[in-house]
């Protein structure tokens, strides 16, 4: 079967700014219900869009097809629910550049194969002013060179090496990872005398 190698991310940009935005904002509760992940997108921020009446983000015509989401500190805390990650996928978003990530929000997002990548405070400041100065430029996340590249310059990025190896080598999703070591799983399982049954 394999899996996706993901070493480079290249789009657009929306830049969402505030700290500590968790994710019972990002998907609000009575989306929890759904049985599948399915549709889920048109869910992202909907409170915070309803409140802001049209003067939210996802809602800027400006950022309109972007697939990078630009955001503060702590973005992603708060609850565990995996329903964020998977929303804000189904709105179009790829990846995330940020000051911080919630540790579990971050690693829902490495499962679904979306890079969170944190800048230095003065990059990502100087990043979000050149996305919202110009929200038609590309950027580009190289997970292989650990750089964001974008109007305002290309600058070092941040995550952690266990979750980079994950990405770039294409072993982010675990269930697909156990499904393709089925054989060898089942073999390592018949040499066991407790599995085996001796």
């Amino acid at each position: 079967m394999g899996q996706e190698a993901i070493e480079r991310i290249s789009g657009r940009g929306c830049v969402l700014r505030g700290d500590d935005i968790d994710t019972d904002r990002i998907i609000p509760a009575r989306f929890l219900k759904a049985i599948t992940f399915d549709g889920l997108g048109e869910g992202a921020f909907l409170d915070d869009r309803e409140a802001a009446k049209g003067n939210h983000a996802l809602d800027d015509e400006r950022f309109e097809g972007a697939s990078i989401l630009i955001v503060g500190g702590n973005f992603g805390c708060g609850s565990s629910r995996e329903h964020a990650p998977q929303a804000l996928m189904r709105f179009g978003f790829r990846a995330f550049i940020g000051a911080s990530f919630g540790e579990i929000f971050a690693g829902n997002c490495t499962a679904l194969g979306l890079p969170c990548v944190t800048l230095d405070g003065a990059d990502l400041e100087a990043l979000m002013e050149s996305v919202e100065l110009d929200p038609g430029q590309q950027i580009q996340i190289d997970l292989q060179e650990m750089t964001v590249t974008s109007r305002a310059g290309s600058v070092h990025a941040h995550i952690p090496p266990g979750t980079r190896i994950q990405l770039v080598e294409g072993t982010w999703d675990g269930t697909r990872a156990l499904l393709d070591a089925g054989d060898a799983i089942e073999e390592a399982a018949g040499r066991l005398p407790y599995v085996a049954g001796f």
